[in-house]
């Protein structure tokens, strides 16, 4: 038996050290938040954090994430759904199908957390996610109304007083 630590909780599991993080989350763990999208790194539907890191978890062997690492899943992120991202995604209506949205905010929220003013430049280069609905514009503007920034006649304004934006 191997230990998996997922969402502030040790888990056991009984995968074969090959097996994709994405299946022992999903099938023996019941974390179906994360989805299955390509199976090779690509789409980032399957995006999770391990030690703060966001990492395609479709690719990763359960064998490289030792107990001592913690694993945090789009359950994890907020115990409530109340993450500042949660809400940027749903106040900006964001999804579409909603199938790449776990992975997207998992993506986000790595950004946010290393730059917690993200440019255009930075959300481009974080933000390598697919979402085959193309909601690219919303993806941005949730991501900057998470982060206190709002878009005015194309410029970008920082609000100093959250309680204001």
């Amino acid at each position: 038996m191997a230990r998996l630590n997922v969402n502030g909780k040790v888990h056991q599991h009984q995968a074969e050290p090959d097996t994709p993080l994405l299946w022992v989350l999903r099938e023996q763990l019941g974390m179906t938040g994360t989805k299955y999208g390509c199976g090779v790194a690509q789409c980032g539907s399957c995006t999770v954090h391990i030690d703060g890191a966001p990492v395609r978890s479709c690719v990763m062997p359960v064998s490289a994430v030792q107990a001592r690492q913690k694993v945090i899943t789009i359950e994890g992120l907020s115990p409530k759904g109340d993450h500042p991202l949660q809400k940027a995604w749903v106040k900006n209506d964001v999804p579409q199908c909603g199938y790449c949205q776990s992975g997207m905010i998992m993506a986000a929220a790595a950004l946010l957390k290393n730059k917690p003013k993200p440019t255009d430049a930075d959300i481009d280069a974080a933000i390598t996610n697919i979402c085959r609905c193309g909601t690219y514009n919303r993806v941005r503007a949730a991501i900057k109304e998470a982060a206190g920034i709002t878009q005015t006649a194309g410029l970008n304004i920082v609000h100093t007083d959250r309680s204001a934006a």
